[in-house]
């Protein structure tokens, strides 16, 4: 339990993290409005009443609106308050075992893994803590074993962070980039799976994709594609940035070798939290890329790839404290409230003429909702939304947008940035 004097500083540590210049009446009235969870009860009584009550969770200011969950979320106050009491507590230098210090890097921190292994359907010796999916995504085309000529097949979708670390590595030593198209949109799951398929050649070594694509929010059937993976002797490694929080994970049954995750978009986990999942049995084909004390004891199992050096324990408090929130809420009724909004998202910008890139299948969307609006200019677009409206979007060259739908995102929200679509069209039409 927080005294007054501790929770007003991590009140005010938490609006600094959200980059809000409080004044001293506004912070202490952020300190005031400290109130709980809603009550799960409320959520069958009312569900619009329960996620406006979720969203006072948020220091998001209440004139602002946000669909950019897919490159960054933001963590609500259960999160920020763990982070800055697990400052206050390490900070002290006060740990009970004299060689005890508050640098993850070199432990086990099974209180941290065991939760976070649990939420994604592994065990604690197939998790590594890492900082991001980006980090994690770098052990894996830098770990294996694979020569010149072998092949890597993933998506024509990925994220920088995944896609980047092959190329280097096709650079450097003569390993094979090769690329599956997505359609725009794609129709069905075999409308993905056919082209994974086909691209396949006996050289390929490793599928390495997204599970949902960073460029248009399509989600990929991983388990299909990890089945036939395994079915011709070929690694399956999925980069899971969009997944956790949005929707259930489970690692065990999609049936991967691999898998990595920032869990600061949809979980509203930290900044600088993720996790590298390696499958038991193929743990001793990926080589260490960081060495420090530890890599080469296989009976640490994952947590041999978690020994970085010196890390951030604080962060792995508000990691915990996130998934939490997820579990008290409940991951069923947010993939719900997501795929609630996200089709209400569509179905109004289809409406207005956009071309839809998000999949007509259910089962291939979830939380992002992807359109084509030409010839409106995105970043013309971006920029007066924020300037003019504080609506923040994100989207691609020259007219694609990309609107994340969060569970905290409420009707009156949507509709701001509908009116606001609408009108800038017209503003550009005239």
């Amino acid at each position: 339990m927080l005294d007054r004097r501790r929770f007003l500083f991590s009140t005010a540590a938490a609006a600094a993290f959200a980059g809000l210049p409080l004044s001293s009446s506004e912070l202490q009235a952020q300190v005031d409005d400290h109130q709980p969870l809603p009550p799960k009860d409320l959520y069958d009584r009312d569900q619009e009443a329960y996620w406006s009550e979720l969203r006072k969770q948020f220091v998001i200011p209440a004139d602002e609106v946000y669909l950019n969950n897919g490159t960054v979320g933001s963590s609500p106050r259960p999160v920020l308050r763990a982070i800055m009491e697990a400052y206050r507590v390490t900070e002290q230098m006060a740990q009970d075992d004299p060689e005890d210090y508050p640098i993850w890097g070199y432990g086990a921190w099974n209180e941290f893994r065991d939760p976070l292994a649990a939420f994604v359907g592994a065990t604690r010796d197939e998790i590594a803590l890492v900082r991001n999916a980006t980090e994690a995504n770098n052990y894996i085309a830098n770990g294996l074993e694979m020569q010149a000529g072998d092949e890597v097949l993933m998506s024509d979708q990925e994220h920088p962070g995944g896609e980047q670390p092959w190329l280097l590595r096709a650079k450097r030593y003569g390993v094979v980039v090769k690329k599956y198209q997505i359609p725009l949109p794609p129709k069905s799951p075999a409308d993905i799976l056919n082209r994974v398929s086909d691209a396949i050649t006996p050289r390929t070594r490793i599928i390495f994709a997204s599970h949902i694509t960073t460029v248009t929010g399509v989600v990929q059937p991983v388990k299909e594609i990890a089945a036939l993976a395994r079915s011709k002797g070929i690694l399956s490694a999925f980069d899971g940035a969009h997944v956790i929080g949005m929707m259930p994970l489970n690692l065990h049954d999609i049936g991967c070798d691999m898998y990595t995750c920032s869990p600061h978009k949809w979980l509203q986990a930290p900044k600088g939290s993720g996790f590298l999942y390696v499958r038991t049995d193929i743990q001793e084909k990926l080589w260490n890329t960081i060495a420090t004390e530890g890599w080469q004891e296989p009976e640490l199992k994952a947590e041999r790839f978690q020994r970085i050096g010196s890390s951030n324990v604080p962060i792995l408090a508000g990691l915990r404290a996130s998934i939490a929130l997820a579990q008290s809420i409940g991951i069923d009724r947010i993939e719900r409230r997501h795929r609630q909004l996200a089709d209400r998202m569509l179905a109004e910008m289809t409406k207005r003429g956009a071309e839809s890139w998000t999949s007509p299948d259910p089962t291939l969307r979830c939380a992002i909702v992807t359109v084509n609006v030409p010839p409106l200019k995105r970043m013309e677009m971006e920029t007066w939304m924020w300037k003019q409206k504080k609506i923040r979007i994100r989207g691609g060259e020259p007219s694609k947008l990309r609107l994340s739908t969060p569970y905290y995102l409420l009707p009156t929200d949507m509709d701001r940035f509908l009116a606001s679509f609408d009108e800038f069209k017209r503003q550009n039409r005239a």
